[in-house]
């Protein structure tokens, strides 16, 4: 089986201590402080980057990359895989520039330097114990191995087109059991597994979809799920509508935008921009994802880009740290 990287590039006490510490820190970052300025600074909420957004920069050189996003002013990362990088670099660069990685995308499969689910699990949570991070999120469903690679002359955006028309009811159950059974172990580790959506997973299944297949097949107590909205958008559905429906199912968030020009598909198509500069519904959105219970929020951005990434990143952050209860006090 394949995964989106892969593709593209692509103890019951302490868990019962785990779990009492979450419920005080979702209370304290419940609280509002009126003196704050800023809808997430209100919120006491970093705001943080899909270390993705930044392309292959990261596995270039992790030091100049993480050195200029926190000079941006971005104080938490989610990484996307290891980025090339041992896991000590990588947690000594980010000692370095004040970062704290508190989530990391690990494919269903890993690949020679880089994370999967089907390694050894206490070793990989020994690892992600040591870069910090709580959350673990399988960036994509794997593909079956009856859909091989891409054919010859097959672009990569026919091939998911093709991938995404074949799948089964069995095959979104197959990734449920998945999930159900990492996020099982993993708990056991101490850490929470979740699912990214793209928009392949709204693609109509008879009368459902592969993302309420997901919900539907997998237990709440170990599997969350991350929304990540430009796709969400860009399948044609209402993710203010989606977090309302499915509530406390969402615990992480990728705030992202897309154009207008969008046209909804299922088959990873967009036309993205910097957040606050395309259609997504920012004073709705962002109360409806905390009211849900997201609590972790990192800016991504797929390209093509029309300015340099790390203009981008900076052009969202200010976006973001502007916005203040509908209202963008640049």
């Amino acid at each position: 089986m394949m995964n989106r990287r892969a593709l593209i590039g692509a103890a019951t006490g302490i868990l019962g201590l785990a779990s009492s510490a979450g419920r005080i820190a979702a209370a304290a970052s419940s609280a509002i402080d009126p003196s704050a300025s800023g809808w997430f600074a209100k919120r006491h909420l970093p705001i943080g980057l899909q270390l993705y957004t930044v392309g292959d920069e990261a596995r270039k050189n992790i030091d100049a990359t993480l050195a200029r996003v926190a000079k941006i002013g971005y104080r938490t990362v989610e990484l996307a895989g290891y980025h090339g990088q041992s896991v000590q670099a990588l947690r000594a660069a980010g000692n370095r520039h004040g970062l704290k990685f508190t989530s990391i995308h690990v494919g269903a499969t890993g690949r020679p330097g880089e994370p999967g689910l089907d390694q050894d699990l206490p070793k990989l949570a020994a690892d992600l114990h040591a870069l910090g991070v709580t959350d673990v999120v399988m960036p994509m469903f794997p593909t079956p191995d009856r859909f091989g690679g891409p054919k010859e002359g097959e672009g990569f955006v026919p091939y998911m087109q093709r991938v995404t028309a074949g799948l089964t009811r069995d095959d979104w159950q197959r990734t449920a059991d998945l999930l159900n059974d990492r996020g099982g172990k993993l708990r056991a580790e101490g850490l929470r597994l979740g699912y990214h959506n793209h928009n392949q997973e709204f693609a109509p299944l008879g009368n459902t979809t592969g993302f309420d297949l997901l919900l539907s097949g997998t237990s709440a107590d170990a599997v969350s799920f991350e929304i990540d909205v430009g796709w969400v958008a860009a399948a044609g559905v209402d993710p203010v509508a989606l977090l309302k429906r499915h509530g406390r199912r969402f615990q992480l968030m990728h705030v992202k935008d897309i154009k207008p020009s969008t046209k909804s598909n299922f088959a990873l198509q967009q036309d993205p921009t910097e957040v606050g500069s395309g259609k997504l519904p920012w004073p709705t959105l962002l109360p409806a994802a905390f009211n849900a219970g997201v609590r972790k929020f990192y800016v991504e951005q797929e390209p093509p880009f029309s300015m340099d990434r790390f203009a981008a990143i900076e052009k969202s952050l200010a976006f973001l740290k502007a916005f203040d209860d509908g209202v963008v006090k640049l």
